[in-house]
């Protein structure tokens, strides 16, 4: 059992390599979408293998952290610029025909976007059915009968819905479920705490050279300036190519999370690599602003560190119960992509000052925090009285690896895992508060 077991382990990390011989490049040239960043859907169509867990050892205990599901944008603001450029140049006679397409196409998107800004859309709440139906089928025990089901979301109010969503399709599948649901602002210390001084240090003089230095050569698009304009080069500096760019390229993208048919007239506009540029853009950004970034002093996952002691803690709590069920948590990219980056799962723990290294060394963000992405940690033991409590972790439900040794991969021994983290943190804790 033990043998066919490693030999499951090998073949995945196999394919898991093999999968990441892949450039970025070739995935965006396969599919624009996956360079849409924290835009990009989530991958609700893929179908990952489960690993048997250890000899005798059953699931009956999940805890989750999970971002809410596809949104409209959050505010109008980020249509009116590029739209308010169109209609500038359209009043100077500046626009071409295909200028006058994108600018009807942006107003057209502003109506139907108009009062839904940041909201949930029906696509969103179909992710969160859909992830609640799938944790149920894959972990029957931790659900069934009356099983105990703690829900809590930020107060905004795609968080809340998400939230709303996942638990109404939960108890749609089992109506006796124990379900106890909150958003409130007592809780945001953890589900979406802000560390000023964090916050501060993200973009250092230093990193804010280092980034515009990197990213500058890949803002512009004088292709882009001639198909929408007549004489882009006579055009005054309020209408500026690389916000124009920006702002149509990041429209395009997020179209997919509000409308399963959406017109593709706004991705034409640009080529694969238009499309490359801006995700090399976002992630070095994401990178600086959430990773391990040695550029601003690599702390800036620890933002996240009351929530992961809180997951430790309330799991230690819930290992003492019989039938502990399930702590479901809901909130935001912003808190997905730190906290793990702090676990370090499948390598985004990556510490380097060179932004160059990012794609080779696998650190994508969108893989991370696409619309709806989630974090697990599904525990197994054999009985209320084993002691050796095992775990797996999913990132959006998939097998993942943590920095730790263990023997029975990809399961890790709670003990070790906590022994890890609580030391991190506390090491974390001494350095910040050293005088």
């Amino acid at each position: 059992m033990r043998s066919s077991r490693v030999q499951m382990t090998v073949m995945l990390l196999l394919l898991a390599a093999m999968s990441w011989a892949q450039s970025a490049y070739e995935h965006i040239a396969r599919d624009h979408i996956f360079s849409a960043s924290n835009y990009c859907v989530y991958p609700d169509s893929t179908v990952y293998r489960q690993t048997l867990p250890p000899a005798n050892k059953h699931p009956f205990y999940l805890s989750h952290y999970g971002r809410h599901g596809s949104r409209y944008l959050n505010k109008r603001s980020a249509y009116d610029m590029p739209y308010e450029m169109l209609c500038k140049a359209d009043s100077m006679g500046q626009l071409t025909a295909l200028g006058k397409q994108v600018k009807q196409q942006l107003q057209e998107i502003i109506n139907d976007s108009e009062g839904r800004w940041g909201d949930l859309s029906d696509i969103g709440k179909q992710q969160l059915r859909n992830i609640a139906s799938r944790m149920m089928k894959n972990y029957p025990e931790i659900f069934e009968g009356q099983a105990n089901v703690q829900a809590r979301s930020t107060t905004v109010n795609r968080c809340v819905m998400s939230m709303g969503t996942t638990v109404q399709q939960l108890a749609a599948l089992n109506p006796k479920l124990n379900i106890d649901m909150n958003a409130s602002k007592r809780d945001s210390w953890y589900l979406n705490h802000q560390d000023l001084q964090l916050r501060d240090s993200m973009k250092s003089k230093h990193a804010t050279r280092v980034y515009d230095a990197y990213s500058k050569p890949r803002e512009e698009n004088p292709r882009l300036m001639k198909l929408l304009f007549t004489h882009p080069e006579s055009l005054d500096k309020s209408i500026s190519s690389k916000w124009l760019n920006y702002y149509l390229l990041k429209t395009a993208l997020i179209q997919p999370n509000t409308h399963t048919e959406y017109n593709t007239l706004l991705m034409d506009l640009f080529t694969t690599e238009d499309f490359y540029q801006l995700w090399q853009v976002e992630n070095a950004w994401w990178y600086i602003q959430h990773g391990g970034s040695l550029l601003n002093g690599g702390c800036q996952p620890y933002s996240q560190r009351y929530l992961l002691r809180k997951m430790i803690t309330e799991a230690d709590s819930c290992i003492r119960l019989k039938k502990p069920g399930a702590q479901l948590r809901f909130g935001h990219e912003t808190v997905v992509l730190p906290l793990a980056c702090l676990l370090g799962i499948n390598g985004f723990d990556l510490q380097t000052a060179n932004l160059d290294e990012l794609e080779s060394s696998g650190w994508w963000a969108g893989l991370v925090f696409p619309m709806a992405s989630n974090i697990q940690f599904v525990f197994y033991r054999q009985d209320s009285f084993d002691n050796d409590v095992v775990f797996k972790v999913l990132l959006n439900e998939q097998e993942a690896t943590l920095p730790i040794e263990t023997d029975i991969a990809p399961y890790y021994h709670w003990r070790d895992f906590r022994r890890y983290y609580l030391r991190k943190l506390a090491d974390y804790d001494k350095v910040r508060n050293s005088p």
